[in-house]
């Protein structure tokens, strides 16, 4: 299998598992949103509660056509970079994209670009 396929398919798996565990009630509904074929894949919970719309993502990931794995909202407590190494995506393909491009070069494990 090659690198970019390998990649999503990693991705593919942690956000459908994050998204179980992650339960909808009556108030909010948990969304798995994946397009493959464009490397996007998100959880939204989206509903109501305490009288206020709820429209929150929280995971957002993206595997560019170079097979870097941009993690752009991790908002879970979960780890997702360090769950994308278990899985076997290795270091310099993952990106912190919700730091800014400086600070990334002050976090020598994951990839810079």
């Amino acid at each position: 299998m090659d690198r970019l396929k390998k990649h999503k398919e990693i991705v593919r798996l942690i956000i459908e598992e994050i998204g179980r565990i992650t339960p909808s009630d009556e108030q909010s509904e948990t969304q798995v949103i994946i397009d493959e074929e464009r490397g996007h894949y998100l959880l939204f919970s989206i509903g109501w509660g305490h009288n206020r719309r709820e429209y929150v993502p929280f995971v957002h990931l993206d595997v560019k056509p170079d097979a870097k794995v941009y993690i752009q909202h991790d908002g879970t407590d979960l780890k997702i970079a360090d769950r994308l190494v278990e899985e076997g995506i290795e270091k310099q393909y993952i990106v912190l994209a919700f730091q800014s491009p400086n600070r990334r070069k002050l976090i020598p494990d994951f990839a810079l670009s």
